[in-house]
């Protein structure tokens, strides 16, 4: 998958994309995972994540990453948001490939697939389901029906680990696009909302989320050591 050269945090290879059209780009006649990498998944990253993120596509979904890359000589990085890339992709591609979704409870894949082809009347959704998979015979009938009905790009929407260890078993039986979404449908679907605009376009979208999300302080412990480690020159 290699192009150019990726950058490295505590052995996590991340693609360093200008924009997203250059990332869009680079997956031009390709199949792949796309793995959005933070602070958080850096700094807790261990051998099986490493290697799951290394042959995927990890790409700036965090500005600490951002912040550390661009000190490593990756000046021209961006941070793209995997909540606004997916919409991206829909966007660029709706009127040439097919689409699958996956994630979230059946009431929010189905409210997000009615909005998706209100917004996007051309979109082909050739099938989609919840996230709560809970048996083998479960995960083996979504990846005979994702091999069988062949769409271009799987999004799926169900947390970290849990969706790039899926990903990882799709795309052995069907080479495609993957994203992993974690909680995409609902903040599309309005069920959690987003950070205003001024706190995205000032890079404190994390903050924000902690306040309304106080459950998210261990989240903020690991970026807090993720900061440490970059200003040490030890990530």
């Amino acid at each position: 998958m290699g192009d150019f050269v990726r950058g490295e945090l505590n052995g996590v290879k991340i693609y360093p994309f200008t924009s997203v059209e250059h990332l869009l780009e680079f997956f031009k006649e390709r199949s792949g995972i796309l793995v959005a990498v933070n602070a958080v998944k850096v700094i807790t990253a261990n051998d099986y994540t490493r290697n799951i993120i290394n042959n995927s596509v990890g790409y700036v979904d965090g500005v600490g990453v951002l912040k550390a890359l661009r000190k490593k000589g990756f000046k021209d990085a961006v941070k793209i948001a995997g909540c606004d890339l997916w919409l991206e992709i829909i966007k660029k591609y709706q009127n040439e490939y097919s689409f699958y979704l996956v994630g979230g409870k059946q009431e929010v894949v189905d409210e997000t697939v009615e909005k998706l082809r209100k917004n996007f009347p051309r979109i082909s959704i050739v099938g989609h389901r919840n996230g709560y998979i809970k048996t083998d015979e479960e995960r083996n009938a979504l990846i005979e029906d994702i091999e069988k009905k062949k769409p271009n790009v799987i999004f799926v929407a169900m947390g970290s680990p849990k969706q790039e260890l899926l990903m990882a078993d799709m795309i052995k039986r069907h080479p495609a696009i993957y994203q992993g979404l974690g909680g995409s449908f609902d903040a599309y679907t309005g069920r959690v909302k987003r950070a205003p605009k001024w706190w995205i376009d000032h890079n404190l979208e994390f903050f924000y989320r902690f306040l309304k999300q106080p459950r998210r302080f261990k989240n903020q412990l690991y970026c807090l050591k993720f900061y440490l480690k970059m200003k040490l020159g030890k990530l």
